[in-house]
């Protein structure tokens, strides 16, 4: 069992947990990610580190409550255990003679986007970040990010805190007058990250991407989270889930993420006893 050691709320349905793993903690790097169950029997969720302390023993993972696992898994408190934690899972990134790189993330993906901006701040690159969200409320990791980046952007799509519009927006302002970047690094939305490529691309700066397919065991044996990079099939467990973002095939990865969305809108209706019962028979 791996005990919850600390439970936070970033925003509406949004949970950070401390969980005890040392041996996960003394091998994690950023980029990787771990797959848990909450119990024996239960559902296998892949959840990106989005920080790790080696020293404690802990790993820390941020989840947003969207569908069943996610949901009981949120109602989780500090103390409490749950039964698997495998990882570290997946290619580590690393960033070898870089000098500048640009790190944009929306909404969730900010937490897989931290540590790689913590290791490149270590590393005394310099990084110009920009996150963005709905709302200011779902806004996570304004603070760490800001302490990792030389300067922070902050994007909300209603306007209720810094630019009113998208990261696409405020991308496409700063490269318009700078592109001397080794590397844009884009995690959030499969749309978003798609559309910071066209982006890039257009200005040829290099650009990596996290892909977040759906995931089954992790190990590259069930075939679920395949996409194509390079017209060639990859597997973002043991392939990524870190790519060259020009050469995803982001349309047909949407595709494949909404394949399960009525089995999943039926599992959560069963679980929170919200199923439609028949009353012609």
């Amino acid at each position: 069992m791996f005990k919850i050691t600390r439970k936070k709320e970033l925003g509406p349905g949004v949970k950070l947990f401390d969980i005890e793993a040392p041996l996960v903690a003394k091998k994690a790097k950023p980029g990787q990610f771990v797959i848990l169950r909450i119990r024996e029997n239960g559902e296998r969720i892949p959840l990106t580190i989005a920080d790790y302390d080696p020293d404690k023993g802990t790993v820390t993972v941020i989840f947003q409550e969207v569908g069943k696992t996610t949901k009981e898994l949120g109602k989780k408190d500090e103390g409490d255990s749950i039964a698997d934690f495998l990882g570290p899972l997946g290619v580590p990134v690393e960033f070898l003679n870089y000098k500048r790189v640009l790190a944009v993330g929306g909404g969730v993906g900010v937490a897989p986007l931290y540590p790689k901006v913590k290791m490149l701040h270590q590393q005394g690159v310099e990084v110009i970040s920009i996150i963005g969200a709905k709302n200011r409320d779902m806004l996570i990791l304004e603070d760490e990010m800001r302490a990792v980046s030389d300067e922070l952007y902050v994007c909300t799509d209603d306007g209720s805190k810094g630019h009113h519009g998208f990261v696409t927006d405020v991308l496409k302002q700063i490269l318009e007058k700078d592109t001397d970047f080794d590397e844009v690094i884009a995690i959030g939305p499969a749309i978003m990250m798609k559309f910071v490529c066209k982006i890039t691309k257009a200005y040829k700066v290099k650009t990596m991407v996290s892909l977040n397919p759906i995931m089954i065991d992790g190990t590259g044996m069930c075939g679920g989270c395949r996409v194509t990079v390079g017209n060639e099939t990859k597997f973002a467990c043991v392939d990524g889930p870190a790519f060259d973002g020009h050469l995803v095939d982001f349309d047909e990865m949407m595709r494949r993420q909404s394949i399960y969305k009525d089995e999943e809108k039926l599992a959560l209706e069963r679980a929170e006893g919200r199923e439609h019962k028949c009353r012609l028979t």
